[in-house]
């Protein structure tokens, strides 16, 4: 039996897609739990138009992250911090701060998860950072880290 599965369902398929499953599985487990709807004519065109419609929606977004990713390109974020004689700092600088530093300097928001770091910033002075826009689309930035006064 075909059916449009409406949610992902581990080793079958994802949302939207049409699958061949047996009659038996269809009626009695996935039509009652929702996951999935008969392949009529009339399901078949729906579905075919959420695909058009999501496809266009990822495309703008890609767009759009493309557009982000070049406004983030070079970008300089200055972050002020606490810090001892040697240069070394009291804490650490995270993603957090940068988010944050971003927002207030460029108007930009950005979430924390994106921004790349291997570990905290502990010293003054620049640091290269990606910050992973879209899948695929990333930017660089530069964060440079100055003591507060």
């Amino acid at each position: 039996m075909k059916v449009i599965l409406t949610k992902d369902l581990k080793g079958t398929g994802f949302a939207g897609d049409i699958v061949n499953v047996s009659d038996g599985y269809a009626r009695n487990f996935l039509f009652p739990k929702g996951i999935a709807k008969e392949a009529s004519a009339q399901n078949l065109n729906v579905a075919k138009q959420q695909q058009k419609a999501v496809e266009k929606r990822r495309m703008l977004e890609r767009l759009s992250a493309e557009e982000a990713a070049k406004r983030l390109t070079g970008l300089k974020v200055v972050v002020k911090a606490k810090c001892g004689e040697n240069g070394r700092l009291f804490g650490s600088i995270t993603a957090k701060e940068i988010s944050d530093a971003i927002l207030d300097q460029h108007g930009i928001e950005i979430d924390k998860k994106r921004i790349a770091m291997d570990d905290h910033i502990k010293e003054l002075g620049e640091t290269k950072l990606s910050v992973k826009v879209y899948a695929g689309i990333s930017a660089d930035i530069t964060v440079s880290v100055e003591a507060a006064e």
